[in-house]
Order: structure tokens, then sequence, then C-alpha cells
């Protein structure tokens, strides 16, 4: 065999090599379309589950309603989530600022807080808050409906917060989120309780745990760490693997 063989052989076994270790391309499960569906949904089904409409800047206001704290219990969801000073922390589809600002100082002057959202008009909202705040460790990202645009293996920790539900694309979405976090790091879908009637939630804003669990099968470099009750949702925090050397 010629060395010119040799080297070709050679060339090819590697490239075979790095093809066996490139992870298969991920096939999304298909979205449906019903005409019969949910007035408070957009017709389109995820694995069984009907999408709901984005709540628009409009309502920023609820976001914000005093009645919130004992809803939905911030407090105990922050403690839950262990933030420590340094870490970047994604709240994606952040709204008006609600948990961006109580994650802000538990981040500190080393840390970010990265406010992803698709509605500019929330973004607004956000950058005026921190301005009048003077909170200086606050991004606002605009977000589209398929690409939260976190940087990529950056993220210690992604908080969607009575958002997932509302994701016109929820596996696109979560392919970036997943992509975005760092070995370790955390996705933590906050979601309202759909196995309790008793949550005074729409139907379609409301999630199950089990398909919460359902939906993240697609990506096996998740794993689930556990699952917190507060009063009227689940806190399912999901943990990326470390990368296999």
């Amino acid at each position: 065999m010629t060395r010119a063989s040799v080297w070709a052989v050679c060339g090819l076994l590697g490239a075979a090599v790095a093809g066996a270790a490139d992870p298969p391309p991920r096939s999304p499960p298909k979205y449906e379309t019903r005409a019969d569906h949910d007035p408070d949904g957009i017709g389109k089904f995820y694995l069984g589950r009907e999408i709901a409409h984005v709540m628009g800047y409009q309502g920023a206001g609820w976001l914000d309603r005093p009645t919130r704290v004992e809803e939905e219990e911030p407090a105990k969801l922050l403690k839950a989530l262990d933030v420590k000073p340094g870490m970047v922390v994604a709240d994606v589809g952040a709204g008006s600022g609600y948990h961006t600002f109580r994650l802000a100082p538990l981040v500190g002057e080393t840390g970010k807080v990265i406010a992803s959202d698709i509605q500019p008009e929330m973004l607004k909202i956000v950058e005026a808050r921190a301005k009048q705040k003077k909170v200086k460790n606050v991004e606002a990202v605009n977000g589209t409906v398929k690409d939260p645009k976190l940087p990529a293996g950056g993220v210690d920790l992604i908080l969607l917060v009575d958002v997932y539900h509302e994701f016109e694309f929820p596996f696109e979405m979560a392919e970036k989120m997943v992509a975005a976090l760092k070995p370790g790091g955390r996705l933590v879908f906050v979601e309202f309780k759909a196995e309790d009637p008793a949550v005074p939630i729409k139907p379609v804003h409301k999630m199950t745990e089990r398909q919460v669990l359902k939906e993240m099968e697609p990506f096996p470099e998740l794993e689930h760490a556990k699952t917190t009750p507060l009063s009227w949702q689940h806190v399912i925090v999901f943990t990326k693997k470390a990368e296999k050397k």
C-alpha cells in the first residue's frame, strides 16, 4: 500500500470515528392543528397539549398584582432555586421583570440576570425598572418564538415562570435552552398545577408534572432532579448532565 493510500484510509477512519461521536440529529415531535379547541388556546397541539395564547404586554399589571406574593410564593420559589453569587441566570418569558429583579441581588455584582422576552414592550418595562432601581446586572434580550437568544453553554440556571405553556414552538425553544445551559446547569419549569381543579387558572394555562416530563423526553441530556410543590404551582427542575470525556 502506498503512503497516499495509507493516509486516505486513515482519513476515512478518522471521519468515521468523528461521525460516530456526533449525536444523531434530534427529531422533533409533530405539531397538530385542530379546529375544535379551547378558545384560550391557539389550536396548535404538542404531544397532546394545546398551546395557550401569549399574554400580551397589556397584562403587565396582572403580573405585578399584590396578591401574587400569596398565590405564587416567590420567596419559597427563590429558596428552592438556591441561586448563588456569580451565577448567570436567564429569566425566559420575563414579562415585566417580576422575578428578574428578585434574582438580581442574589447573583450579585459578579453575576448576571438575562431577561428574555419576545415582546419589546415588556423589555422596555424591564429596562425602565433597571434604570429606576439602578440595577446594573440585568440584561434585556429580545428573543423570538423559536429562540430565547441565550449564550451557548453560558447559563447556570434558566427559569420559566408561568410561560412555557405559551411557547408556540416548545420543542425548538427547549432545544435552544438546553444548548445554552452549562454542564450541571438547571432548567426550571414553574407551572400552575393542572392536577388541581381548585387552582383558579384557565385550563390551557396549567400543566401537569407528567406532561412537563413527557415534553422533556426528547432531551436525554436533561435529568429530572426534583419537583417542589407550591400552593398553586409545581417547580420542576431538570439538570443538564455533564459531558462525557
